[in-house]
């Protein structure tokens, strides 16, 4: 029998290889995202016990060793599909600008649950299972950036593990893997095309306390946040895109869309982020009710902890120090000064008229003349047969929050908000989110639309993938037909 030339065959290998991880690994990338709470009643309690639960780690997250990171367990109202591996499995996981590392529950991880939010089916992710999976070591460059130095007991060609700690004694342990990671890459006006990208993220090993709800649970979290280990810093890197995000969050048909690259239509005014913060925040200049301001002195927007405006995609509500609530509340009721207000946990009146006729419109004024509105029937909620204001106290919640100024998505939504990180500034415009969205290919300089519902929700092999598969297997067959044929 002839000698079976495993050389060759291994060549075959890793042209496949090569083709699979080389396609579609530039441009600017869109991810459809679906919103948690779309066609239920936006009830004033669910929201806030949602949040409640996301406080834990908004600045608990800044001693992590990894930036910090989200919580998978009611906290995230976005959410995508996403595929992961060679070959890839679809992945359901939290989008969220709060949190920088993406990772998902591993394999090996006895306590996840089996079913999560809605009851949707659970995926493991098994780096065994994927041909392009590989363990980060413990002396490799990332796994000393991500965790600010070396690990106590992690050497040379050990796993690089990660720890995640929050505020209710819950954590999450695991380590860290690098695998091919696919999202939707903008390919002409209204059209998009598989993309994928080697990226580093977490394999959730252990989880414990609220982070194995099975009601609430996803397979994991993809982080948009400012650190280095966030999967926009690490495409940044590769150089194949430009270090700018947006999105558009659709809370009236629920969605919306996440966008790496430069969006620029709508137009956006641009204003600086406030610098060394690990959050997105910008300065506020002012608060105005209907037409009148309310009468604060600018220390109060940058005094020590309240320093910066928060942006958030990741909470529900939107959450203000003492300072600036009490007064802002007082001028809303002013308006309907016969009100029966129920004061338990909420501030609470019965209303049947519209509100947004009898209640003002509250304007947040920033630099470059860029404000965000929000409209009564956007901060009013409903709590059992009540209206409640969905304005928050910061002062009276926990230290993890306490009298910071925190805009969560009844004020982010329906508004496309720009994100540049080179230029360390952040924009926004009222939008509607259902609409189509212009992105600039940086390489050609052309300019492309995209809209949410032109996006897939995972992942697909393309035809040119099974062109080539389908070349290469008929030729790898007759080799291996020949040599057995001349071995007979």
């Amino acid at each position: 029998m002839a000698k079976f030339d495993l050389g060759y065959v291994w060549l075959l290998f890793v042209i496949i290889m090569f083709v699979w991880s080389s396609v579609n690994v530039k441009g600017e990338g869109v991810i459809k995202v679906n919103y948690k709470f779309y066609g239920l009643e936006r009830n004033l309690s669910a929201l806030k016990a949602h949040d409640e639960m996301r406080h834990l780690q908004i600045l608990a997250g800044i001693d992590l060793p990894i930036g910090g990171d989200g919580r998978l367990d009611s906290v995230g109202l976005y959410y995508t599909k996403i595929g992961i591996g060679t070959p890839p499995n679809n992945y359901t996981v939290q989008v969220d600008t709060g949190s920088d590392v993406m990772w998902v529950n591993c394999i090996s991880c006895q306590r996840c649950p089996r079913r999560g939010y809605g009851g949707m089916e659970l995926t493991r992710y098994n780096p065994k299972d994927s041909l392009t999976g590989k363990l980060i070591l413990c002396g490799q460059s990332f796994c000393k950036d991500v965790n600010r130095g070396s690990l106590p007991g992690c050497f040379g060609n050990g796993s690089c593990t990660y720890a995640r700690h929050y505020g209710d004694g819950s954590y999450s342990t695991g380590f860290l893997v690098d695998d091919v990671v696919q999202y939707d890459l903008v390919s002409g006006d209204l059209q998009t095309e598989p993309a994928n990208r080697s990226v580093i993220f977490g394999c959730g090993a252990q989880q414990y306390g609220n982070l194995i709800s099975p009601d609430e649970a996803f397979d994991g979290i993809l982080g948009f946040g400012k650190s280095n280990s966030s999967i926009l810093s690490q495409l940044v890197s590769s150089g194949k895109v430009k270090n700018m995000f947006a999105h558009c969050l659709d809370s009236v048909n629920g969605g919306g869309i996440f966008a790496i690259g430069n969006v620029v239509q709508p137009e956006v005014n641009m204003i600086p982020m406030v610098p060394n913060q690990p959050h997105y925040s910008v300065n506020m200049m002012a608060v105005e009710v209907g037409h009148q301001f309310l009468n604060l002195s600018v220390d109060v927007f940058m005094n020590g902890e309240s320093n910066g405006v928060i942006i958030d995609t990741g909470l529900t509500l939107a959450y203000l120090p003492e300072v600036i609530y009490s007064p802002l509340v007082r001028k809303i009721l002013s308006w309907q000064p016969y009100l029966k207000l129920h004061h338990d946990e909420y501030t609470c009146f019965e209303y049947s008229g519209s509100v947004d006729d009898g209640f003002p419109q509250v304007t947040f004024h920033f630099q470059n003349s860029l404000s965000l509105r929000v409209r009564p029937r956007e901060y009013l909620l409903p709590s059992d047969d009540l209206l409640c204001i969905g304005w928050q106290n910061s002062g009276n919640q926990s230290r993890d929050i306490w009298n910071r100024t925190v805009f969560g998505d009844f004020v982010l939504s329906n508004k496309l908000f720009l994100y540049d990180l080179e230029n360390q500034a952040i924009g926004w415009t009222e939008y509607n989110c259902s609409s189509s969205v212009a992105l600039k290919d940086e390489v050609t300089g052309s300019i492309r639309l995209v809209g949410a519902h032109s996006l897939s929700s995972g992942s697909r092999l393309t035809a040119q993938m099974a062109l080539t598969f389908f070349l290469l297997i008929p030729l790898l067959h007759n080799y291996i037909l020949n040599w057995y044929t001349s071995g007979a």
